[in-house]
């Protein structure tokens, strides 16, 4: 074996033991204090093997989904909404996490399995299981920069004490990605079916049903809106449901690029992103925006006050990614569909259309017999459509864009991967926080 094909022997318990956040890579420099330093070495990339390994890592196509799950009628199952699996673990089995790829040359969007055909996906399935990462980098990538895209460093975009080591000459950053309208649209459906019968009320309109007044029990609906059943829920409390969802899969894909930068025995570090405008602006995102008392729903007289003061700025958001006349990422709410009630029909039919994954798309899972486990599996009751797309049509209708909260794409935090200046360990540290496999990393990857 190579020493390069160590790594993927590298002991898990190993790796989870010594993974930390290690910053300092070979051209960096830290401009003061305690551990003032400046490398005596020049920034060195990583190769494109190491970004395709990491690239893996962080959201790799693995194979299909197992969904065994009860497929009942009435029992949840049909709240599943992919078939195929990756690296990391992901709501309902979506996948709808992207990644984005920069280093001093380019910067990539990772396209997700929803985003390649039936032929590409297996291609892909086929390449990983030969070990080919690069080919399956190479098959999933598509180059949306031709340098390394970013906001600036400096505060608000980032906290202060990263500035000194962000987007060095030599390093790789990783950007997850969620699509929040997808994940919502779907978790709306399985709340506002029979069985589970949640109510949404708005919180910013004197806790008044959330555009679901008609389909309540007290109405002759059947959604249960009596609040001392615990089924009546804030729009601020679903969404944050929504959104710590997506960040636990955003943080499995860090936590991935951790493990496996340890096993390949290179520096990296999570850090803080949350800035969705500057993000997505920087990535040439096509954006929108709306003065602040109307992106945060501020009450009528604190809205006025604004004004007055000339404080009343406008704020940018995200609505997809277009390239060359191509949608890249496409949410699902308007301008992308011509309204909230177009958008569930389209997440409805990518499940149960003629083409969907559950229907005639079923063949791209793991089941022996994808066509009888089709015919098992029930469709979203027509109460539960109707229920989501009443909300989703007030939510646009009173806060100009879906969600309510955040845009339809966030992200939280980023990953930024560098070969380690060893050096700089060992001027202030014990020898001990430098494991061998970064000692050697040079040496065995590049020769040095």
């Amino acid at each position: 074996m190579a020493a390069s094909d160590t790594w993927q022997s590298f002991p898990l318990i190993e790796g989870l033991k010594s993974r930390r956040a290690r910053r300092f890579g070979m051209g960096m420099n830290v401009p003061g204090g305690p551990l003032e330093y400046r490398s005596k070495h020049r920034p060195v990339p990583l190769t494109e093997e190491e970004q395709a390994i990491l690239t893996f890592a962080a959201c790799g196509i693995t194979g299909p989904a197992l969904n065994d799950w009860n497929w009942e009628k009435g029992k949840g199952g049909n709240v599943m909404a992919g078939v195929v699996g990756r690296t990391v673990s992901s709501s309902d089995a979506l996948q709808s996490g992207a990644m984005v790829v920069m280093d001093d040359e380019a910067t990539y969007l990772i396209r997700r399995p929803a985003d390649l055909t039936t032929a590409e996906l297996r291609q892909v399935q086929d390449m990983v299981a030969k070990n080919d990462f690069v080919g399956a980098y190479r098959a999933t990538r598509v180059r949306i920069g031709t340098e390394r895209r970013h906001p600036p460093v400096a505060s608000p975009y980032n906290l202060t004490g990263n500035e000194w080591s962000l987007h060095t000459p030599g390093s790789t950053y990783f950007l997850p990605i969620e699509d929040l309208s997808y994940l919502y649209i779907n978790i709306l459906l399985e709340f506002f079916n029979e069985e589970m019968a949640a109510f949404c009320l708005d919180e910013r309109r004197f806790y008044l049903p959330a555009g679901l007044g008609a389909f309540g029990k007290s109405k002759g609906g059947h959604l249960d809106d009596d609040p001392r059943k615990l089924k009546a829920l804030p729009m601020e409390f679903a969404e944050r449901l929504l959104v710590e969802t997506a960040a636990i899969e955003m943080g499995m894909m860090l936590q991935n690029l951790g493990l496996v930068s340890q096993a390949l025995g290179l520096g990296g570090f999570p850090h803080y992103t949350g800035h969705d405008g500057a993000w997505f602006e920087a990535l040439d995102f096509r954006m929108a925006e709306m003065p602040i008392s109307r992106y945060f729903r501020v009450p009528t007289v604190s809205k006025l006050v604004l004004k007055l003061r000339r404080q009343d700025a406008n704020f940018a958001y995200p609505l997809g990614l277009e390239r060359d006349g191509e949608v890249l990422l496409k949410p699902y709410c308007p301008p992308y569909y011509e309204s909230m009630e177009a958008a569930v029909h389209a997440v409805v039919e990518h499940k149960f259309g003629q083409d969907g994954i559950y229907r005639g798309g079923i063949g791209r899972g793991g089941w022996r017999e994808p066509e009888k486990v089709a015919a098992g599996i029930s469709g979203i009751s027509r109460k539960a459509i109707d229920a989501t797309v009443a909300f989703c049509e007030y939510v646009f209708r009173k806060s100009g864009r879906f969600p309510s909260y955040l845009p339809a794409y966030h992200t939280q935090m980023g990953f930024q991967s560098v070969h380690l200046d060893v050096d700089f360990y060992d001027e202030f540290y014990d020898p001990s926080v430098v494991p061998e496999v970064h000692r050697s990393h040079m040496r065995d990857w590049h020769g040095r």
